[in-house]
């Protein structure tokens, strides 16, 4: 179960990794014109994005750091907490906007997130 949760918390951070810069870095129309996946943007202020992509890069850091250095390991769990609180923002915006195949997309990254804090938090905690 441990290399399991190592597995999904690292495929995550590259995830919330990438999609954080993005948010930070990429302008709201460029992100916007990738794809239809990607209008969703629009619905929002350029700098509610920052925030968001902040807080995914704070929470790609609390899923992988504390546990590797052995700091405050307990902020693993609540690192996946945050981003499957998000996550679950981001599925709330996509099924409102009528975006299924997002959504599901979301909510496996939701399930994802949320099996690590679960894991974390009662499972295989890092303290004992």
């Amino acid at each position: 179960m441990n290399i399991a949760l190592w597995i999904v918390a690292g495929l995550m951070a590259a995830i919330y990794l990438l999609s954080g810069f993005g948010k930070l870095f990429v302008p709201r129309e460029r992100m916007a014109a990738m794809g239809d996946a990607s209008r969703w943007v629009l619905d929002f202020r350029p700098s509610t994005l920052k925030i968001i992509g902040a807080l995914e890069i704070l929470g790609v850091i609390g899923l992988i750091l504390p546990a590797l250095l052995d700091i405050a390991p307990i902020l693993v769990p609540l690192a996946a907490y945050g981003l499957t609180l998000i996550m679950a923002g981001a599925v709330t915006v996509r099924i409102r906007r009528g975006e299924t195949k997002a959504a599901l997309v979301d909510a496996t990254y939701l399930a994802l997130t949320a099996f690590v804090a679960i894991g974390r938090f009662a499972w295989v905690p890092f303290t004992g």
